[in-house]
């Protein structure tokens, strides 16, 4: 399917999801003007929910192209019975088992034709997998009276991050191991009470709110000369939701140095959950 069949065909979905979504979720979307009206960038966010994507979308005209896993592509896996949505929205699958150079080479034609190209830059959502769950069940919960299926129904819904900062800091024997054991499966909240009895600080926090960034989006930035746009997503993704806000920063102009480039990046959006954490009182 060329380009422009792929344009007409988002923006007939847009048109029709649009407010289906925004009714469903109703999130609260700040900075929308910082998105370019033209010109080649890369729309870069955290990745906390599947919908994640939605949010910019539906506050510009512009086709954003992002980058999503293959097994969204084929039908041979369950996520994969939508694969013909995806194609025919332009995006562009990524196999994430290796360095994949032709989803590299589409993105970049994407950027050189000065269009937008979306991405998450760590990589996958920030959500405990099945197979991290049971790695911590198996070490630390198979003596523990209670299931893997149970463990997993409970912890599923916490960051992959904080599950593992968590894990540090009973290594560190700054929590005790029954601690660690009795709250592996409500880390975030657990966390978050540690914040409030300064237990750890706001900074150790925050450091631990993404997964680790990979180098794709500066890297991608520095060869074609293209912003880079930040947004970040805080929240629950819940039927009329109070508390979803999407923030969408100021372009991030390419940088020689890709180690710092991803630093910035990276404090920059952290700042961005913060403002986000104040304004819902969190």
């Amino acid at each position: 399917m060329g380009s422009n069949q792929n344009a007409t065909a988002y923006k007939i979905f847009r048109a029709i999801l649009k407010p289906i979504y925004k009714f469903w979720y109703h999130p609260t979307i700040i900075g929308k003007e910082n998105i370019p009206k033209e010109g080649r960038f890369i729309l870069v966010g955290n990745h906390i929910h599947i919908m994640d994507q939605c949010n910019p979308i539906s506050v510009t005209n512009r086709v954003i192209h992002y980058m999503a896993k293959k097994e969204y592509f084929d039908p041979q896996y369950k996520e994969g019975h939508f694969g013909w949505f995806f194609r025919s929205a332009g995006c562009i699958p990524v196999d994430r088992t290796k360095k994949d150079e032709e989803a590299t080479h589409a993105a970049l034609e994407v950027l050189e034709h000065d269009e937008a190209l979306g991405l998450f830059p760590e990589g996958t959502r920030n959500g405990l997998k099945e197979a991290r769950a049971r790695e911590l069940y198996d070490e630390y919960l198979q003596e523990e009276e209670i299931t893997f299926e149970d463990f997993y129904k409970k912890a599923k819904k916490n960051r992959t991050s904080f599950v593992n900062f968590l894990e540090e800091l009973m290594k560190m024997e700054a929590i005790t191991r029954d601690e660690w054991i009795d709250n592996i499966a409500n880390a975030d909240e657990f966390l978050e009470m540690l914040l409030k009895e300064k237990r750890i600080t706001r900074e150790e926090y925050f450091n631990h709110i993404f997964l680790p960034f990979k180098f794709g989006a500066v890297s991608m930035s520095k060869k074609t000369g293209s912003v880079i746009v930040p947004f970040v997503i805080t929240g629950d993704y819940k039927f009329r939701s109070k508390n979803l806000v999407v923030r969408i920063g100021e372009p991030l102009d390419p940088e020689e140095d890709l180690e710092k480039a991803n630093k910035v990046l990276e404090e920059t959006m952290r700042d961005m959950v913060k403002e986000n954490y104040k304004m819902t009182g969190k």
